[in-house]
C-alpha cells in the first residue's frame, strides 16, 4: 500500500513523462477570489488533512492530524474570516484521547460533532508497540471532546484497527453513525461498522480477501437506503498487476455487501485506481468519486495522475475526467476530492501539478460535461514554504456560496498549513443536516442571514419552524410534505437548499 502518498510532503516532484496535450480545461472566471484565512503550526495544529465543516453557529469545524506534544492533534473552530479556537478532551487517562484525527467531523442531529482517529485508544487489544487502534470520538461545543468507542475492544481487533481514512463519518437515515476502517475485522483487511451516538458499535462486515480491502474512503447514505464507498485495495480488475487497485461497493445498513466495479478493468488502468474520499451521489441520482493513480495519460499502472468518475447505483461506470491532460499537467493531478456545489457543477482539489514549474496543486471546477477549469494555482512563485498553502485538501461549500478549504505549507512553524476561502460568485443557500426524515421530524437548517425568515416549505408545503440565529433554524417536516427542496424566505429573499430533501416512510 502506497500510505506515504497521503502524509503532506513538501517537495517539488520530478518531470512527469507521457503527458497529452489535448486541450480539455477552460478558463478561470474573473469572479474568482482566493483568500489565505489562516496559518497552522501557530499553536493551533498541525496538518490539516480533512475538508471543513460547517456548524450551526455559520463557523467551520476541522481537526489537525498533530499538535503540541504528545502530537494527539487538534479539534477546532473556525470563523469565515479565519480565527482560531481549540477544543479540549474531558478524559485524562492514558491513550484515552486517540491520535492523529485524519478523517475530520460530521455535523450530527444532535447538534454534535463526530470523528474518529487513526491511533491510540484504550482498546483492550490494541497493540502498544505499534500504535494503531484508534476511536470515535464526540465533539460538544460547550463541553468540547469525549471519545465514546475504542476500538480493538474485541480479540483479534475484529471490531476494526488502524482507521487511516480521509473522509468522515456519516450518519444514517436511521440516526446512527457509519464509517470504516482500513484494518483489523475478521481478516485483517477492514471492516464497515456503524455506531451509536453513545457508542455502542457493531461490525457490519469484514472484508475478506476476495474482496477489495483497505477502504481509506468514507461512506455515503444514496437516496435508495444503500450505503456505498470504496477500498483502496483488492479488486479483481483484468489489467490491475499489482492485485491492490481498488474497488466500488454497496452494503446495505443490514451489511450485506456488493461488489459494483474493479478498478483497473481497462487499458493501462484508464479508468483509474487507488480511490480516495468519500463518493458523493449527483442530482442526477448517481456517483460520483476519484481515483488519484490512473487516467487515460498513464501507460502504464505507475503514474499517480487520476480520475474523476461516475457510476450508477447499478454499476455502469463512467471516466468523467482524466488528469494531466494538458502539457506540464496544467490541469493538475493526484486529485483530492470532489463536491457537487449549489450551481450543479463539480468543484475540487488537486495535491499536484498546475500552470507553475512548481506544481503545488490545484482548485478546479468540473462541469457534468467533463470540461475542467482551473480556478486557482498554489504556490505560483514556488519556494518551501508557499505563504498561501500547497497541496489542497478537498473543498467544503459554506451557506454563503463560497467554498473553504485547507491546505499544507504557509508560514505556521516549518509550514504546517494553512486555510482559505474561495469565491467564485455563487450566491447563498439553504442546507439541510439530515438529508432525510419522516413528516413530523425534526430537521436542522443551515443557512445564512436568515434573522427574520417568515416561512420554511419542503418542495412547496409549508412547515412550522424555530428560528434559532441567523445561521440555525429548525423545522418539523410537514403533513403532505414530498421530496424536493426546501426552501426559507427571509426578508432579503428565498434560499433554496444545494440538494433535494428525501420524505422517508
Amino acid at each position: 500500500m502506497r500510505l506515504t502518498r497521503f502524509f503532506v510532503v513538501f517537495a517539488t516532484l520530478a518531470a512527469l513523462l507521457g503527458v497529452s496535450t489535448a486541450q480539455t480545461s477552460a478558463a478561470a472566471p474573473s469572479a474568482t477570489t482566493f483568500t489565505k484565512l489562516g496559518t497552522f503550526g501557530t499553536g493551533n495544529g498541525e496538518y490539516p488533512n480533512a475538508p471543513l465543516v460547517q456548524g450551526t453557529d455559520g463557523n467551520l469545524y476541522g481537526t489537525t492530524q498533530l499538535g503540541p506534544w504528545p502530537s494527539n492533534g487538534f479539534a477546532f473552530k473556525m470563523t469565515p474570516t479565519g480565527t482560531f479556537s481549540l477544543f479540549d478532551y474531558s478524559c485524562t487517562t492514558n491513550y484515552c484521547t486517540g491520535t492523529k484525527p485524519y478523517a475530520g467531523l460530521v455535523l450530527a442531529s444532535d447538534g454534535n460533532f463526530y470523528g474518529t482517529t487513526y491511533e491510540g485508544g484504550d482498546g483492550a487489544y490494541r497493540s502498544g508497540s505499534r500504535y494503531p487502534g484508534g476511536t470515535v470520538f464526540q465533539l460538544n461545543t460547550q463541553s468540547g471532546l469525549s471519545t465514546i468507542y475504542n476500538f480493538c475492544s474485541e480479540v483479534a481487533c475484529d471490531d476494526g484497527d488502524d482507521l487511516f481514512l480521509f473522509s468522515p463519518l456519516i450518519q444514517g437515515s436511521d440516526g446512527n453513525l457509519y464509517g470504516v476502517t482500513s484494518g483489523g475485522g475478521m481478516y485483517g483487511l477492514g471492516t464497515v461498522f456503524s455506531a451509536t451516538t453513545g457508542g455502542t458499535l457493531t461490525t457490519l462486515h469484514s472484508f475478506a480477501s476476495t474482496e477489495g480491502n483497505s477502504p481509506f474512503g468514507g461512506l455515503i447514505q444514496a437516496t435508495d437506503g444503500n450505503l456505498y464507498g470504496t477500498t483502496a485495495n483488492g479488486g479483481s480488475g483484468a489489467n490491475c498487476t499489482s492485485g491492490n487497485c481498488g474497488t466500488v461497493f454497496k452494503i446495505t445498513p443490514q451489511g450485506t455487501l456488493t461488489t459494483l466495479y474493479n478498478f483497473c478493468e481497462q487499458t493501462n488502468c484508464a479508468d483509474g485506481y487507488y480511490p480516495r474520499g468519500s463518493l458523493i451521489q449527483g442530482a442526477d441520482g448517481d456517483l460520483y468519486g476519484i481515483t488519484v493513480y490512473g487516467g487515460a495519460h498513464t501507460t502504464t499502472e505507475s503514474f499517480d495522475y487520476g480520475t474523476v468518475f461516475k457510476i450508477t447505483t447499478s454499476g455502469t461506470f463512467t471516466v468523467l475526467y482524466s488528469f494531466c491532460a494538458l502539457a506540464s499537467c496544467a490541469d493538475g493531478y493526484y486529485p483530492a476530492g470532489i463536491l457537487q456545489a449549489s450551481d450543479g457543477n463539480f468543484y475540487g482539489a488537486t495535491y499536484y501539478g498546475g500552470a507553475t514549474n512548481a506544481g503545488y496543486g490545484t482548485l478546479f471546477k468540473l462541469t457534468s460535461a467533463g470540461v475542467l477549469t482551473t480556478l486557482h494555482d498554489f504556490c505560483p512563485k514556488g519556494g518551501s514554504y508557499c505563504a498561501a498553502g500547497a497541496y489542497p485538501e478537498a473543498l467544503v461549500q459554506g451557506t454563503d456560496g463560497n467554498f473553504y478549504g485547507v491546505s499544507g505549507g504557509g508560514l505556521g512553524r516549518v509550514g504546517y498549513g494553512t486555510a482559505f476561502r474561495l469565491s467564485v460568485g455563487l450566491g447563498a443557500f439553504v442546507e439541510t443536516v439530515t438529508a432525510s426524515g419522516a413528516v413530523g421530524s425534526s430537521v436542522i437548517i443551515l443557512g445564512t442571514n436568515m434573522t427574520g425568515a417568515s416561512s420554511v416549505t419542503f418542495n412547496g408545503a409549508a412547515a412550522a419552524f424555530t428560528l434559532v440565529s441567523s445561521t440555525e433554524i429548525t423545522a418539523t417536516v410537514p403533513t403532505g410534505a414530498t421530496t424536493g427542496p426546501v426552501v426559507v424566505t427571509t426578508p432579503k429573499g428565498t434560499l433554496t437548499s444545494n440538494k433535494s430533501f428525501t420524505i422517508s416512510n
